[in-house]
């Protein structure tokens, strides 16, 4: 993601990570500054994510939770309690009235309670990973996904196919199954309103309207929510910059 002087969006890149992140971030920089026109070595470079200490070119490195909250913050001008259910983890930022992070919470170890979950389980069911949403949605009745961990749900799933469950129930039952452990997180760490979201999994309905029910919350989403960590880091580069110096982002 690239960002002009006065913190508009104007360009950005979206790919599957890939082992050797350093290569392909490079290969990003470089296409990115042959399609804006400028040399990457005379602008500020900021990373986030897993992989931000990898990427040999950057600046500086920021952590995801600082990123998302300076990237909703920035869109949506309030505070308030940011969900991000990326594929990797599941984040819930309390975000204060100037933008700053207050607390915040992330899940364990496990895929259970993160995109990949989703991602996985559609896979093994055989459904376009955009279709899940709306096929959950659509199902009447919810079978419960009970197991705490991916392989074991992976194992309930097979079994309720084996007994001919079909499968819009399978995945409202796997919905709520994430819905609840991100709404356990947001609990823990106290809720104040809005609620909003970010992350690839803010583009799933069932996820977002359910939710919204369990927390008895309205939910805002910003434009391409599944890229606010990273117009984060570019608002925080920036900052850092000469060139926005004199650019206000509610420090």
């Amino acid at each position: 993601m690239a960002v002009d002087s006065t913190g508009a969006i104007v360009g950005s890149r979206l790919e599957t990570a890939l082992p050797r992140i350093e290569d392909q971030t490079s290969d990003l920089l470089d296409a990115m500054a042959a399609s804006l026109h400028f040399e990457v070595a005379s602008i500020p470079v900021v990373a986030t994510g897993y992989g931000r200490k990898l990427v040999r070119r950057a600046s500086r490195q920021v952590t995801e939770i600082t990123c998302h909250a300076r990237g909703v913050f920035e869109l949506l001008k309030h505070e308030g309690t940011l969900v991000d259910v990326g594929g990797q983890d599941s984040k819930v930022i309390v975000i204060g009235p100037q933008g700053r992070v207050i607390d915040f919470t992330m899940n364990d170890k496990c895929a259970a309670g993160t995109g990949r979950f989703l991602e996985h389980t559609a896979a093994r069911l055989g459904v376009n990973l955009e279709e899940i949403g709306p096929r959950a949605l659509g199902a009447p009745r919810e079978e419960a996904i009970t197991s705490t961990c991916t392989v074991f749900a992976e194992s309930e799933i097979i079994s309720l196919l084996a007994h001919n469950v079909e499968i819009g129930p399978i995945l409202k039952g796997l919905h709520r199954s994430l819905v609840s452990r991100v709404s356990a997180m947001v609990r823990a760490v106290g809720i104040r309103p809005p609620l909003m979201l970010s992350g690839g999994v803010a583009r799933n309905d069932a996820f977002r309207v359910m939710l919204g029910d369990t927390l008895e919350q309205p939910v805002q989403l910003p434009d391409e929510p599944q890229l606010m960590g990273a117009f984060g880091a570019a608002l925080l580069g920036l900052s850092f910059s000469a060139v926005g110096a004199g650019f206000s982002l509610r420090e």
